[in-house]
């Protein structure tokens, strides 16, 4: 027992590792060049790379390299229609056991003067756009395991979030320094809300962002574990400006980060307590984090949730409107907070809504919020047809409201329909357009 902690108390400090460099201060050379350097130690290998596409020449610039020979490092050029490239641009991780007698190999007798044998390479996505590959190298055959897979993904995602960090950041010093860096924190934002939702059989799902014209922090995202069972997280990062976007930039990271390898190995409470003392570490004085995070498993018809601090999500079934409360505080304030998670059923036809704050705090002209009374009452009487059809009469309600009003937080809404005959062919239909 002793050793299995110990293995997961190494692994838990492996993630932060990762996930706070993209949070420092750092040039974008000085992460992607530390990103390297952890990947190779925190996984016992020899070597490592890290190469962008150039969209225009259509080939791959080596930007970072560990372990490397000049020699090496300068080989050639490597195209995105390199197989190995063109297989992990697909979504695959590629293990090459022995790069010697891999046809796929393209600079061979480069390699073998190098020393290397065996090859991982995975892509940098963002946006679900390949932007790059992320290669470990290593003079033992057969050397990548699940483990290296896992962490050579992780610092994948933590380099496209900083490459794209670091070339917003950049657009910002352009302009004139505080309107830019309100445009830029927006930017930030929106690029980390999902284009799509989920595509995933039994659930009928909907996501709606209605960005305003002042910064907020709203964060909502999706995680597909297996077929069968589903992340979805809403979030709000109390800040101003890019320091606040950063931070919601880097907690999604680190969510995906916790949700991808947690399950199955740890209980949620685990989970969230991993989040909040991240949160609490990179969190400054008056920065803090809400979260509303569940489960669902469409095999059991089942949410496992936990609310930080969140407005509650409300589980409609019939007339009946239940919010989904129990949890604890807001992550980023007491390291050693405990939470408290509950399991309901997730029956046919139940909706689960989730949102922030922006969208019972729009208000009138008469300065009069349309508050969660008015809320409830819409839910209660809005059409159920669909998700996305709910989620339309929610907002008409709050539109007749408010009228037009202009206001000053964002807001995001998540619906979630139990339907068992909803998306039978996951793999063949096309996910609705997230509506920005």
């Amino acid at each position: 027992m002793a050793e299995i902690r110990e293995q997961q108390a190494r692994r838990e400090e492996e993630i932060y590792q990762i996930s706070s460099l993209v949070a420092g201060r750092l040039s974008l050379q000085e992460v992607l060049d530390r990103l390297a350097e952890t990947a190779v130690k925190i996984t016992h290998t020899t070597a490592c790379s890290i190469r962008l596409l150039d969209k225009e020449a259509g080939d791959l610039k080596m930007r970072s390299t560990y372990g490397l020979s000049e020699t090496y490092r300068n080989k050639g050029p490597v195209t995105k229609d390199d197989p190995v490239v063109n297989e992990a641009f697909r979504g695959k991780a590629v293990v090459l056991d022995d790069m010697r007698a891999d046809d796929r190999v393209q600079y061979r007798e480069e390699t073998i003067r190098e020393g290397l044998i065996s090859q991982l390479t995975v892509a940098m996505v963002f946006r679900d756009q390949p932007i790059g590959v992320l290669r470990l190298y290593s003079p033992e055959p057969n050397r990548f395991d699940e483990h290296a897979i896992r962490i050579a993904r992780l610092v994948a995602n933590q380099c496209a979030v900083a490459i794209t960090n670091a070339r917003l950041y950049a657009e910002a010093l352009e302009g004139a320094r505080m309107a830019e860096q309100m445009r830029l924190a927006a930017v930030i934002q929106r690029r980390m809300i999902p284009e799509k939702a989920p595509c995933m059989k039994g659930l009928d799902i909907h996501a709606r962002y209605q960005p305003c014209y002042e910064i907020g922090g709203d964060l909502y995202d999706f995680l597909q574990i297996d077929a069968h069972t589903l992340v979805v997280g809403i979030a709000d990062v109390i800040g101003k400006g890019v320091p606040a976007a950063m931070m919601m930039s880097m907690f999604r990271g680190t969510l995906r980060a916790y949700a991808d390898g947690g399950y199955g190995r740890h209980s949620m409470a685990e989970v969230i307590g991993k989040l909040n003392r991240v949160a609490c570490r990179e969190c400054r004085d008056g920065e803090f984090i809400t979260l509303w995070i569940a489960q669902i498993n469409v095999r059991d018809n089942s949410i496992t949730y936990c609310n930080c601090g969140h407005e509650p999500a409300l589980l409609l079934r019939g007339q009946d409107v239940t919010e989904l409360r129990q949890g604890g505080l807001v992550l980023g304030i007491m390291p050693e907070a405990e939470y408290a998670i509950q399991t309901v059923e997730f029956a046919q036809d139940d909706l689960l809504l989730l949102y922030t704050d922006g969208l019972i705090d729009a208000m009138n002209f008469e300065q009069e919020s349309w508050g969660k009374e008015r809320m409830i009452e819409a839910v209660a009487t809005a059409c159920r047809h669909s998700s996305e059809s709910f989620v339309r009469s929610i907002l008409t309600w709050r539109r007749r409201f408010v009228g037009l009003a202009s206001q000053t937080d964002d807001t995001s809404v998540v619906a979630i329909r139990r339907d068992p005959q909803a998306n039978p062919h996951p793999d063949e239909c096309q996910c609705a357009q997230v509506e920005m």
